[in-house]
C-alpha cells in the first residue's frame, strides 16, 4: 500500500538535535554529498566532525521517520552573532513533496530567532523550493553585499562546484541566490515563529 503525503507527514518527527543524534553525522554528510551529485550544483560538502559540533552546540535540526534520519539543517553564526545562516538543509529523496523541507526550515528559523533574536538570518541557495520557503518565512532576495563579510563563511563555499564563479566575482555573485531575514525590517513577529 502506498502512503499518502498526509500519512507520511504524521509519522515525521522534526526536532532540535541533541547528543543522542551524534551517530547520524556521517549519514547526514552522505545525504548532502549524494544530493550535490544529483543536482550537480550548489551544495558544499560537510565534514562529519562539523555536523557533530553543530549537534553538540544545540544548533541543528534533525528529522526522523521512526529511527530513519530523513532530513537535517543547522545554524551557524557570523560576525559575533550579527548574522545567522540556516545551512546544510537536506531531505531524503523519498520524503520530498510532503512538506519536510518546510518543516525543517521553520524549526531552524525558530531556533535561530530564539537563540539570536537580533541577528539577520541569511542563506544561499540554488533551490526554487527553498527560495519559496524562505520567502514564506520573511526572507527577501538580496545582493551578496548585504550578507556577512566573514571570510570563514565564504571559505565554506570552496567545495561547491560553482566556487570558481564566486571567486572570479570577488564574492559579489554566483549561481546561488542570497536571501535575508532582517528582524529590524520584518517587525517583531512572524507567524512561523509562534
Amino acid at each position: 500500500m502506498i502512503e499518502t503525503a498526509m500519512e507520511i507527514e504524521q509519522k515525521i518527527c522534526v526536532i532540535v538535535a541533541d547528543l543522542r543524534h551524534i551517530d547520524y553525522a556521517q549519514e547526514v554528510c552522505e545525504m548532502i554529498e549524494c544530493a550535490a551529485k544529483i543536482r550537480g550544483t550548489g551544495i558544499a560538502k560537510r565534514n562529519p566532525l562539523y555536523i557533530v559540533q553543530k549537534i553538540q552546540e544545540g544548533k541543528a535540526i534533525i528529522a526522523f521517520d521512526n529511527d530513519k534520519v530523513i532530513g537535517f539543517c543547522y545554524i551557524e553564526t557570523w560576525e559575533h552573532g550579527k548574522y545567522v545562516a540556516n545551512s546544510g538543509l537536506i531531505v531524503d529523496p523519498d520524503y520530498r513533496a510532503v512538506g519536510l523541507a518546510k518543516m525543517i526550515k521553520a524549526e531552524a528559523f525558530k531556533l535561530s530567532r530564539k537563540r539570536f533574536p537580533t541577528a539577520k538570518i541569511f542563506g544561499l541557495t540554488t533551490s526554487l523550493p527553498v527560495m519559496k520557503i524562505n520567502s514564506e518565512l520573511g526572507y527577501r532576495p538580496v545582493t551578496f553585499s548585504e550578507l556577512t563579510r566573514d571570510e570563514s563563511f565564504w571559505k565554506g563555499c570552496s567545495s561547491c562546484v560553482n566556487y570558481d564563479i564566486l571567486h572570479r566575482t570577488d564574492k559579489k555573485m554566483c549561481l546561488c541566490t542570497g536571501m535575508l531575514y532582517d528582524p529590524g525590517k520584518n517587525g517583531k513577529s512572524n507567524s512561523s515563529e509562534e
